[in-house]
């Protein structure tokens, strides 16, 4: 199967799961087990409808160019007014 048909599926099972709630919802008013159960339902097709924007691909997103990082070392100059993290100066010792 391919995506599109699964999320289909997984649709028209959402849509017989909501049906259900709803005729649970007439019969079990007002209980706070009722209300989670439809507020979990509703999280279910919000994020069955994110995915199903997601699956159709990226929306004209616009890549960054790759920058290239050259292997060479850095001039160690640029390092000269910084200290070595955790040890310390240089020129200076550990009491």
């Amino acid at each position: 199967m391919s995506v599109h048909d699964d999320l289909t599926s997984v649709q028209r099972s959402l849509d017989e799961l909501l049906r259900s709630v709803g005729r649970l919802e007439q019969q079990l008013r007002g209980s706070l087990e009722m209300r989670r159960v439809r507020t979990d339902a509703d999280h279910l097709r919000e994020s069955v409808a994110l995915l199903r924007e997601a699956s159709q691909g990226p929306a004209t997103t616009q890549r960054r160019p790759l920058v290239t990082i050259p292997d060479t070392p850095y001039d160690m100059s640029l390092w000269t007014d910084s200290d070595d993290e955790g040890l310390g100066a240089r020129d200076r010792h550990a009491p």
